[in-house]
């Protein structure tokens, strides 16, 4: 069991809330890491395997994601034990919601994450009597379709875009492998192949497909909607790989956009692109993050790369009392400039200071929420 107090460090968490209700069997946690920027803000995310522990692991990602772009919200984040699949979902969803109405909206707004979909954010704006408790909802109620638009990985390709350029890899006709082919992985293949890359190997939790020529991004999407993640070994075209095996396949650019803990340093010595790109939360180790240093490999890092659901974030948060929907095309352009730019501010950094670009994102986002810390009074003053 995770002892709470031995969480806490120089930065937060600020407070962790447990939660329960004997009724559904709902159990739930929410960690508010660092308000300094900002209220807290961060997906929910609903799994059998939730723990406190890990909260805490994401709601600390947050809190770098949103200083790193320079946006005003804080690091936070929510689960729920329990199955997305179960027949109470929303029962469980609805105690959940009830559980944290002393902390939400005021300092937490849900969002989505692994487990839970745009009806979901609805139905905790119901629970709770306030468009402002969640964000992530349908369309059709004012809300910003994350997955629809594809932001994240849209951003993810933006990212992956800047950081080629800058190392004079550009990725019309670079080999792009991509690990998970869910909202993130499917977006970001689909604005790989508007750039001109070649998408060679994707991977679902089913198998891994691989074709050194390229797979047909199309084929794969409508693939995916009629098989689901089953499509790997159902497409008929390519190879089919144990789960896996894509992170090692001769490409120029991994995408890991699966799950976290995905490369450790065996792994660091067996891939072969030039240019690892994070799509996921926390999918390399630190010690695999400096065996790719010391291979000349670049990793681009989470809370740079897959920012772009957090700058739609910032604007369906905007959005939240209004009578207006925020406009599509600003996000996506907003998307491509941040997300560009502080790719590349964070591989120059990392360049100057001689460290990684892990190290590097972090240490700017750690000065931007120290400064504001320190004018908060949360920090002794010199």
């Amino acid at each position: 069991m995770t002892d709470a107090l031995s969480l806490v460090d120089d930065w937060g968490p600020e407070k962790i809330v447990v939660v329960s209700h004997r009724r559904t069997g709902m159990k739930g946690v929410l960690v508010i890491d660092n308000t300094a920027r900002g209220i807290g803000k961060g997906g929910t995310r609903m799994s059998p395997t939730v723990t406190v522990g890990e909260v805490a692991r994401l709601a600390r990602v947050m809190t770098w994601k949103w200083a790193g772009v320079d946006l005003f919200y804080g690091g936070a984040k929510a689960g729920i034990v329990a199955d997305p699949a179960s027949r109470d979902k929303e029962a469980i969803l609805r105690a959940f919601a009830r559980a944290l109405s002393n902390e939400v909206p005021r300092e937490y707004v849900m969002g989505l994450d692994m487990g839970l979909t745009e009806s979901d954010a609805a139905i905790i704006q119901d629970e709770l009597g306030d468009r402002g408790a969640a964000v992530g909802t349908p369309e059709h109620l004012g809300g910003v379709a994350y997955d629809k638009l594809g932001v994240t990985g849209f951003g993810v390709a933006e990212a992956t875009d800047a950081a080629a350029r800058r190392q004079g890899l550009f990725l019309a006709g670079s080999r792009v492998a991509i690990q998970g082919f869910g909202a993130v992985g499917a977006a970001a293949a689909r604005r790989f192949a508007e750039l001109g890359a070649t998408v060679v190997a994707v991977s679902t939790a089913h198998g891994a497909l691989h074709d050194p020529s390229g797979l047909d991004v199309e084929d794969l999407l409508v693939s995916r909607q009629e098989h689901g993640d089953h499509f790997v070994t159902r497409l008929g075209r390519g190879t089919t790989l144990a789960p896996g095996a894509e992170l090692t396949v001769d490409c120029d650019v991994l995408v890991p956009a699966a799950l976290q803990d995905v490369i450790d340093h065996t792994a660091a010595y067996e891939i072969k692109a030039k240019l690892v790109v994070e799509g996921a939360n926390l999918p390399t180790s630190a010690k695999a993050q400096g065996i790719l240093a010391q291979r000349g490999i670049t990793v681009v890092p989470d809370f740079v790369a897959n920012a772009g659901g957090v700058v739609a974030a910032a604007f369906a948060m905007d959005a939240r009392y209004s009578g207006f929907r925020p406009d599509t095309a600003r996000i996506f352009e907003t998307i491509s400039t941040r997300l560009r730019a502080n790719t590349v501010t964070v591989l120059e950094e990392a360049e100057r200071r001689e460290v990684t670009p892990h190290a590097a994102g972090r240490g700017l986002a750690e000065e931007r929420v120290r400064t504001a810390m320190h004018s908060k009074g949360r920090i002794p003053r010199d």
